[in-house]
Protein backbone atom coordinates (compact mmCIF):
# COMPACT_ATOMS: atom_id res chain seq x y z
CA UNK A 1 0.00 0.00 0.00
CA UNK A 2 1.40 3.36 -1.04
CA UNK A 3 1.61 5.81 1.86
CA UNK A 4 2.20 9.55 1.64
CA UNK A 5 1.99 12.64 3.83
CA UNK A 6 -0.51 15.36 2.93
CA UNK A 7 0.42 18.94 3.84
CA UNK A 8 -2.10 21.78 4.17
CA UNK A 9 -0.36 25.15 3.97
CA UNK A 10 -3.09 27.38 5.40
CA UNK A 11 -2.00 31.02 5.51
CA UNK A 12 -0.02 30.73 2.27
CA UNK A 13 -3.28 30.44 0.36
CA UNK A 14 -3.83 34.16 1.05
CA UNK A 15 -0.65 35.24 -0.75
CA UNK A 16 -2.24 35.63 -4.17
CA UNK A 17 0.24 35.95 -7.02
CA UNK A 18 3.17 35.44 -4.62
CA UNK A 19 1.82 32.17 -3.30
CA UNK A 20 4.06 29.91 -5.40
CA UNK A 21 7.16 31.71 -4.13
CA UNK A 22 6.17 31.03 -0.51
CA UNK A 23 5.31 27.41 -1.34
CA UNK A 24 8.69 26.90 -3.01
CA UNK A 25 10.46 28.08 0.15
CA UNK A 26 8.28 25.80 2.27
CA UNK A 27 9.12 22.82 0.06
CA UNK A 28 12.83 23.67 0.25
CA UNK A 29 12.62 23.82 4.05
CA UNK A 30 10.74 20.51 4.25
CA UNK A 31 13.18 18.78 1.93
CA UNK A 32 16.15 20.01 3.97
CA UNK A 33 14.64 18.89 7.27
CA UNK A 34 13.56 15.49 5.93
CA UNK A 35 16.98 14.79 4.39
CA UNK A 36 18.12 13.50 7.79
CA UNK A 37 15.91 10.41 7.43
CA UNK A 38 15.81 9.81 3.67
CA UNK A 39 14.75 11.10 0.26
CA UNK A 40 11.22 12.19 -0.56
CA UNK A 41 9.35 13.22 -3.68
CA UNK A 42 7.53 16.48 -2.87
CA UNK A 43 4.85 17.90 -5.17
CA UNK A 44 2.36 20.73 -4.83
CA UNK A 45 -1.19 20.71 -6.12
CA UNK A 46 -3.78 23.40 -5.34
CA UNK A 47 -3.77 23.98 -1.56
CA UNK A 48 -2.13 20.64 -0.78
CA UNK A 49 1.46 19.40 -0.92
CA UNK A 50 2.10 15.66 -1.18
CA UNK A 51 5.23 14.05 0.25
CA UNK A 52 6.07 10.54 -0.91
CA UNK A 53 9.05 8.52 0.42
CA UNK A 54 11.42 7.18 -2.22
CA UNK A 55 12.13 4.01 -0.25
CA UNK A 56 9.95 1.71 1.82
CA UNK A 57 12.24 1.66 4.88
CA UNK A 58 11.66 5.33 5.75
CA UNK A 59 9.98 5.88 9.12
CA UNK A 60 6.84 7.81 8.22
CA UNK A 61 5.96 8.63 11.83
CA UNK A 62 9.39 10.20 12.27
CA UNK A 63 8.79 12.21 9.10
CA UNK A 64 5.49 13.49 10.53
CA UNK A 65 7.21 14.50 13.76
CA UNK A 66 9.85 16.46 11.83
CA UNK A 67 7.26 18.17 9.63
CA UNK A 68 5.09 19.11 12.62
CA UNK A 69 7.83 21.63 13.55
CA UNK A 70 8.20 23.20 10.10
CA UNK A 71 6.70 26.68 9.99
CA UNK A 72 4.28 27.30 7.13
CA UNK A 73 2.35 24.03 7.62
CA UNK A 74 -1.19 24.44 8.94
CA UNK A 75 -2.05 20.74 9.04
CA UNK A 76 -0.62 17.38 8.02
CA UNK A 77 -1.68 13.75 7.84
CA UNK A 78 -0.40 10.36 6.88
CA UNK A 79 -2.56 9.01 4.06
CA UNK A 80 -2.87 5.95 1.84
CA UNK A 81 -3.22 6.23 -1.93
CA UNK A 82 -6.07 4.16 -3.39
CA UNK A 83 -7.07 3.65 -6.99
CA UNK A 84 -9.87 5.91 -8.15
CA UNK A 85 -12.67 3.37 -7.91
CA UNK A 86 -14.96 2.76 -4.98
CA UNK A 87 -14.01 -0.89 -4.43
CA UNK A 88 -10.36 0.00 -3.85
CA UNK A 89 -11.26 3.06 -1.77
CA UNK A 90 -13.43 0.92 0.52
CA UNK A 91 -10.75 -1.74 0.85
CA UNK A 92 -8.02 0.78 1.65
CA UNK A 93 -10.22 2.65 4.17
CA UNK A 94 -10.98 -0.61 6.00
CA UNK A 95 -7.37 -1.83 6.20
CA UNK A 96 -5.32 1.39 6.42
CA UNK A 97 -7.47 2.93 9.15
CA UNK A 98 -8.08 -0.34 11.02
CA UNK A 99 -6.31 0.62 14.27
CA UNK A 100 -7.99 4.03 14.39
CA UNK A 101 -11.39 2.54 13.64
CA UNK A 102 -11.01 -0.08 16.39
CA UNK A 103 -10.02 2.59 18.94
CA UNK A 104 -12.84 5.00 18.08
CA UNK A 105 -16.42 4.80 19.26
CA UNK A 106 -17.81 7.47 16.96
CA UNK A 107 -16.86 8.59 13.44
CA UNK A 108 -17.96 10.43 10.35
CA UNK A 109 -16.81 10.52 6.74
CA UNK A 110 -15.86 13.63 4.80
CA UNK A 111 -15.11 13.62 1.09
CA UNK A 112 -13.54 16.11 -1.28
CA UNK A 113 -13.79 15.55 -5.02
CA UNK A 114 -11.17 17.67 -6.78
CA UNK A 115 -11.50 15.46 -9.88
CA UNK A 116 -15.02 16.27 -11.03
CA UNK A 117 -14.90 13.36 -13.52
CA UNK A 118 -15.19 10.89 -10.66
CA UNK A 119 -18.66 9.35 -11.04
CA UNK A 120 -19.85 9.83 -7.44
CA UNK A 121 -20.36 13.19 -5.80
CA UNK A 122 -18.99 13.94 -2.34
CA UNK A 123 -22.21 13.09 -0.37
CA UNK A 124 -22.46 9.78 -2.24
CA UNK A 125 -18.85 8.93 -1.43
CA UNK A 126 -19.52 9.66 2.24
CA UNK A 127 -22.60 7.42 2.27
CA UNK A 128 -20.80 4.54 0.56
CA UNK A 129 -17.72 4.66 2.77
CA UNK A 130 -19.70 5.27 5.99
CA UNK A 131 -22.08 2.38 5.35
CA UNK A 132 -19.24 0.02 4.44
CA UNK A 133 -17.20 0.85 7.57
CA UNK A 134 -20.27 0.42 9.79
CA UNK A 135 -20.74 -3.08 8.35
CA UNK A 136 -17.11 -3.98 9.07
CA UNK A 137 -16.87 -2.30 12.48
CA UNK A 138 -20.31 -2.69 14.11
CA UNK A 139 -19.17 -1.08 17.39
CA UNK A 140 -18.96 2.30 15.64
CA UNK A 141 -21.64 4.97 15.71
CA UNK A 142 -21.97 7.95 13.42
CA UNK A 143 -21.54 11.39 15.00
CA UNK A 144 -21.43 14.19 12.46
CA UNK A 145 -20.94 16.94 15.07
CA UNK A 146 -18.17 15.74 17.39
CA UNK A 147 -16.71 12.43 16.15
CA UNK A 148 -13.63 10.83 17.68
CA UNK A 149 -12.45 9.95 14.16
CA UNK A 150 -13.03 11.69 10.87
CA UNK A 151 -12.37 9.50 7.83
CA UNK A 152 -11.29 11.74 4.96
CA UNK A 153 -11.48 10.76 1.31
CA UNK A 154 -9.86 13.09 -1.23
CA UNK A 155 -10.36 12.33 -4.93
CA UNK A 156 -7.47 13.92 -6.80
CA UNK A 157 -5.91 13.70 -10.28
CA UNK A 158 -4.08 10.38 -9.95
CA UNK A 159 -5.25 8.79 -6.70
CA UNK A 160 -7.90 8.80 -4.03
CA UNK A 161 -6.28 9.58 -0.70
CA UNK A 162 -7.62 8.00 2.48
CA UNK A 163 -6.66 9.45 5.85
CA UNK A 164 -7.79 9.89 9.44
CA UNK A 165 -7.82 13.03 11.56
CA UNK A 166 -5.58 15.86 10.43
CA UNK A 167 -2.77 16.81 12.81
CA UNK A 168 -2.18 20.45 13.61
CA UNK A 169 0.98 21.90 12.09
CA UNK A 170 3.29 24.60 13.44
CA UNK A 171 1.49 27.29 11.40
CA UNK A 172 3.05 30.61 10.56
CA UNK A 173 5.13 31.43 7.49
CA UNK A 174 8.00 29.45 5.93
CA UNK A 175 11.34 30.43 7.46
CA UNK A 176 13.25 32.61 5.04
CA UNK A 177 10.29 34.42 3.52
CA UNK A 178 10.52 37.42 5.89
CA UNK A 179 14.23 38.12 5.82
CA UNK A 180 16.85 37.59 8.52
CA UNK A 181 17.20 39.06 12.00
CA UNK A 182 19.71 38.74 14.84
CA UNK A 183 18.45 37.34 18.14
CA UNK A 184 20.16 38.49 21.34
CA UNK A 185 19.98 35.27 23.31
CA UNK A 186 20.74 34.76 26.99
CA UNK A 187 20.26 31.62 29.02
CA UNK A 188 16.88 32.73 30.32
CA UNK A 189 13.31 31.85 29.46
CA UNK A 190 12.40 34.84 27.29
CA UNK A 191 14.89 35.12 24.43
CA UNK A 192 14.46 31.58 23.01
CA UNK A 193 10.70 32.17 22.95
CA UNK A 194 11.23 35.51 21.15
CA UNK A 195 13.37 33.77 18.53
CA UNK A 196 10.79 31.04 18.04
CA UNK A 197 8.00 33.60 17.62
CA UNK A 198 9.84 35.60 14.97
CA UNK A 199 10.90 32.43 13.19
CA UNK A 200 7.22 31.50 13.05
CA UNK A 201 6.64 34.69 11.05
CA UNK A 202 9.17 33.57 8.45
CA UNK A 203 12.34 35.20 9.85
CA UNK A 204 15.65 33.36 9.52
CA UNK A 205 17.69 33.62 12.71
CA UNK A 206 21.21 34.67 13.51
CA UNK A 207 21.96 34.36 17.24
CA UNK A 208 24.26 36.52 19.39
CA UNK A 209 25.30 35.52 22.90
CA UNK A 210 27.45 37.59 25.26
CA UNK A 211 29.79 35.61 27.52
CA UNK A 212 31.77 36.99 30.46
CA UNK A 213 34.37 34.48 31.61
CA UNK A 214 35.40 33.92 34.36
CA UNK A 215 32.16 35.38 35.74
CA UNK A 216 30.16 33.07 33.49
CA UNK A 217 31.09 29.43 32.97
CA UNK A 218 31.50 27.24 29.92
CA UNK A 219 28.39 25.40 31.11
CA UNK A 220 26.40 28.64 30.80
CA UNK A 221 27.48 28.90 27.16
CA UNK A 222 26.57 25.26 26.55
CA UNK A 223 23.17 25.96 28.04
CA UNK A 224 22.57 28.64 25.39
CA UNK A 225 23.65 26.25 22.63
CA UNK A 226 21.16 23.68 23.94
CA UNK A 227 18.40 26.31 23.91
CA UNK A 228 19.22 27.28 20.34
CA UNK A 229 19.23 23.62 19.37
CA UNK A 230 15.60 23.39 20.52
CA UNK A 231 14.68 26.56 18.60
CA UNK A 232 16.48 25.26 15.50
CA UNK A 233 14.09 22.30 15.38
CA UNK A 234 11.58 24.89 14.16
CA UNK A 235 13.79 27.56 12.58
CA UNK A 236 16.45 25.45 10.89
CA UNK A 237 20.17 26.13 11.24
CA UNK A 238 21.17 29.14 13.34
CA UNK A 239 24.48 30.91 12.80
CA UNK A 240 25.60 31.80 16.32
CA UNK A 241 28.12 34.38 17.50
CA UNK A 242 29.69 34.21 20.95
CA UNK A 243 30.87 37.69 21.95
CA UNK A 244 33.38 38.28 24.81
CA UNK A 245 31.85 40.80 27.20
CA UNK A 246 34.08 40.69 30.28
CA UNK A 247 36.15 43.79 29.48
CA UNK A 248 33.07 45.87 28.73
CA UNK A 249 31.37 44.89 31.97
CA UNK A 250 34.48 45.55 34.05
CA UNK A 251 34.88 48.96 32.44
CA UNK A 252 31.23 49.78 33.15
CA UNK A 253 31.65 48.74 36.78
CA UNK A 254 34.79 50.86 37.18
CA UNK A 255 33.59 54.01 35.43
CA UNK A 256 29.78 54.28 35.45
CA UNK A 257 27.09 54.98 38.08
CA UNK A 258 25.95 51.70 39.61
CA UNK A 259 22.26 52.44 39.05
CA UNK A 260 22.96 52.55 35.28
CA UNK A 261 25.00 49.34 35.02
CA UNK A 262 22.26 47.30 33.34
CA UNK A 263 21.12 49.98 30.90
CA UNK A 264 24.66 50.84 29.79
CA UNK A 265 25.46 47.14 29.46
CA UNK A 266 22.44 46.64 27.21
CA UNK A 267 23.41 49.66 25.12
CA UNK A 268 26.78 48.01 24.47
CA UNK A 269 25.07 44.77 23.56
CA UNK A 270 22.93 46.59 21.03
CA UNK A 271 25.94 48.36 19.51
CA UNK A 272 27.90 45.15 19.04
CA UNK A 273 24.84 43.23 17.88
CA UNK A 274 24.04 45.79 15.22
CA UNK A 275 27.56 45.48 13.81
CA UNK A 276 27.23 41.68 13.68
CA UNK A 277 23.72 41.89 12.27
CA UNK A 278 24.79 44.13 9.39
CA UNK A 279 27.73 41.85 8.64
CA UNK A 280 25.32 38.88 8.53
CA UNK A 281 22.80 40.67 6.26
CA UNK A 282 20.14 40.99 8.97
CA UNK A 283 17.40 43.58 8.74
CA UNK A 284 16.59 43.81 12.44
CA UNK A 285 17.52 42.79 15.97
CA UNK A 286 15.30 40.60 18.18
CA UNK A 287 15.17 40.74 21.98
CA UNK A 288 13.10 38.94 24.60
CA UNK A 289 12.05 42.06 26.47
CA UNK A 290 8.59 42.25 28.05
CA UNK A 291 7.40 45.68 29.13
CA UNK A 292 7.86 46.33 32.88
CA UNK A 293 9.06 42.81 33.62
CA UNK A 294 12.36 44.11 35.07
CA UNK A 295 13.92 47.52 35.67
CA UNK A 296 15.73 47.59 32.31
CA UNK A 297 12.46 46.97 30.45
CA UNK A 298 10.53 50.13 31.33
CA UNK A 299 9.59 52.48 28.51
CA UNK A 300 12.31 54.93 29.57
CA UNK A 301 14.97 52.22 29.72
CA UNK A 302 13.96 50.71 26.38
CA UNK A 303 14.09 54.17 24.80
CA UNK A 304 17.63 54.70 26.11
CA UNK A 305 18.65 51.28 24.84
CA UNK A 306 17.23 51.82 21.36
CA UNK A 307 18.92 55.20 21.02
CA UNK A 308 22.26 53.58 20.12
CA UNK A 309 20.84 51.67 17.10
CA UNK A 310 19.64 52.67 13.67
CA UNK A 311 18.42 49.13 12.93
CA UNK A 312 14.88 48.27 14.11
CA UNK A 313 14.50 46.08 17.18
CA UNK A 314 11.71 43.50 17.21
CA UNK A 315 10.25 42.61 20.62
CA UNK A 316 7.61 39.90 20.10
CA UNK A 317 7.09 39.41 23.86
CA UNK A 318 6.61 43.08 24.68
CA UNK A 319 2.93 42.78 25.72
CA UNK A 320 3.06 39.29 27.25
CA UNK A 321 3.18 38.37 30.93
CA UNK A 322 5.56 35.79 32.35
CA UNK A 323 2.99 33.01 32.50
CA UNK A 324 2.24 33.38 28.78
CA UNK A 325 5.95 33.27 27.97
CA UNK A 326 6.50 30.22 30.19
CA UNK A 327 3.61 28.41 28.49
CA UNK A 328 5.30 28.83 25.10
CA UNK A 329 8.69 27.81 26.50
CA UNK A 330 7.15 24.57 27.76
CA UNK A 331 5.50 24.02 24.38
CA UNK A 332 8.82 24.31 22.51
CA UNK A 333 10.70 22.37 25.21
CA UNK A 334 13.10 25.13 26.28
CA UNK A 335 11.77 25.78 29.79
CA UNK A 336 13.66 23.03 31.63
CA UNK A 337 16.92 24.11 30.01
CA UNK A 338 16.31 27.79 30.75
CA UNK A 339 15.88 27.22 34.49
CA UNK A 340 19.17 25.38 34.88
CA UNK A 341 21.28 27.30 37.46
CA UNK A 342 24.01 28.64 35.18
CA UNK A 343 24.24 32.44 35.23
CA UNK A 344 24.54 34.53 32.09
CA UNK A 345 26.25 37.91 31.84
CA UNK A 346 22.96 39.76 32.38
CA UNK A 347 22.72 38.52 35.96
CA UNK A 348 26.20 39.57 37.13
CA UNK A 349 27.09 43.15 38.12
CA UNK A 350 23.37 43.76 38.71
CA UNK A 351 22.86 47.04 40.61
CA UNK A 352 21.08 46.94 43.96
CA UNK A 353 18.85 49.86 42.99
CA UNK A 354 18.63 50.15 39.19
CA UNK A 355 17.38 53.34 37.60
CA UNK A 356 13.89 52.61 36.23
CA UNK A 357 13.18 55.99 34.62
CA UNK A 358 16.47 57.13 33.17
CA UNK A 359 16.77 60.00 30.72
CA UNK A 360 18.92 59.63 27.65
CA UNK A 361 21.00 62.64 28.67
CA UNK A 362 21.76 61.09 32.09
CA UNK A 363 22.71 57.73 30.54
CA UNK A 364 25.00 59.37 27.97
CA UNK A 365 26.68 61.32 30.77
CA UNK A 366 27.15 58.03 32.62
CA UNK A 367 29.10 56.64 29.65
CA UNK A 368 31.44 59.62 29.20
CA UNK A 369 34.46 57.94 30.82
CA UNK A 370 34.28 54.93 28.50
CA UNK A 371 36.08 54.52 25.18
CA UNK A 372 32.93 53.20 23.57
CA UNK A 373 34.18 52.74 20.00
CA UNK A 374 37.31 50.84 21.07
CA UNK A 375 35.40 48.55 23.44
CA UNK A 376 32.76 47.75 20.84
CA UNK A 377 35.33 47.10 18.12
CA UNK A 378 37.38 44.72 20.29
CA UNK A 379 34.28 42.74 21.26
CA UNK A 380 33.27 42.55 17.60
CA UNK A 381 36.74 41.46 16.47
CA UNK A 382 37.07 38.76 19.14
CA UNK A 383 33.70 37.07 18.57
CA UNK A 384 33.53 33.37 17.84
CA UNK A 385 31.17 31.75 15.36
CA UNK A 386 29.45 28.38 15.36
CA UNK A 387 26.43 26.76 13.73
CA UNK A 388 23.55 25.25 15.70
CA UNK A 389 21.05 22.82 14.20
Amino acid sequence: MKEIILIKNGELALKGLNRSTFEDVLIKNMRRRLSAIGEFDIKKSQSTITIEPKSEDINMQQAVEILSKVFGIAGLSRAAAAQKDMDDILKVAQTYLKDLLLEAQTFKVEAKRSDKKFPLKSPQICNEVGGYLLSKYPHLKVDVHNPQLTVNIEIRDNYAYVRGNQLKGAGGMPVGTSGRAALLVSGGIDSPVAGWMMSKRGVSLTAIHFASPPYTSQRAEQKVIELLQKVSEYSGRITTYIVPFTEIQEQIKANCPEELFTIIMRRFMMRVSEMIARQDNCGALITGESLAQVASQTLNAIGCTDAVCTMPTLRPLIGMDKNEIVDISRKIDTFDISIQPYEDCCTIFTPKHPKTRPTLEYVEQGEEKLDIDALVQRAFDEKRILTVG
